[in-house]
């Protein structure tokens, strides 16, 4: 795959699964309406989350397509292990970052149906990522992502970005 596919594929697939889940869903559910009373205080908290998991996902798409020669898409995955920008603190960031997005929108529309739908999407994540990705990355990088899934949490970010060349702790 070229640059400009994977850039191209890595846009298509944006639109194709974290709008969805993080977006179109959540409007489905909520209206978009506000709920409850919410107060500034979690409103901008919850703004901030939003904006916080948006720039992540932004960054991850864009390392896939621009580091590692493929997309997000299992269909098209990178033709190199991303292990560097946010995948040196936690293997999951795209994951977390669209948790962190739906429960943003929680707190800002104060609607509590919303953290219900986090609670899914994280164990849905969490089988695909066991289920599937895992053993998937394993298969094609064997050595790579062997010291990398040692060294780097699968959820809990790492305070210090892994390098490449560190040992996995013992």
């Amino acid at each position: 795959m070229n640059r400009k596919q994977a850039i191209l594929g890595s846009v298509a697939f944006f639109f194709a699964a974290p709008f969805i889940v993080a977006g179109v869903i959540p409007a489905l559910l909520t209206g978009w309406r506000f709920g409850g009373d919410a107060s500034a205080t979690l409103m901008t908290f919850g703004a901030l989350l939003i904006f916080a998991g948006l720039a992540v996902l932004i960054e991850c798409f864009a390392r896939f397509a621009l580091s590692g020669g493929g997309t997000p898409a299992p269909i098209a995955p990178t033709q190199r292990l991303v292990v560097d920008g946010l995948y040196r603190h936690t293997r999951n960031p795209m994951y977390l970052a669209v948790v962190a997005i739906v429960l943003g929108q929680m707190l800002f529309f104060a609607q509590a149906v919303l953290l219900a739908y986090a609670v899914g999407i994280w164990l849905a994540s969490f089988m695909f990522v066991v289920g599937y990705e895992e053993p998937a990355l394993r298969r094609r990088f064997p050595n790579e992502y062997g010291a990398y899934f040692q060294a780097v949490p699968r959820w809990r970010p790492r305070f210090t970005p892994w390098r490449a060349h560190e040992q996995a702790p013992s």
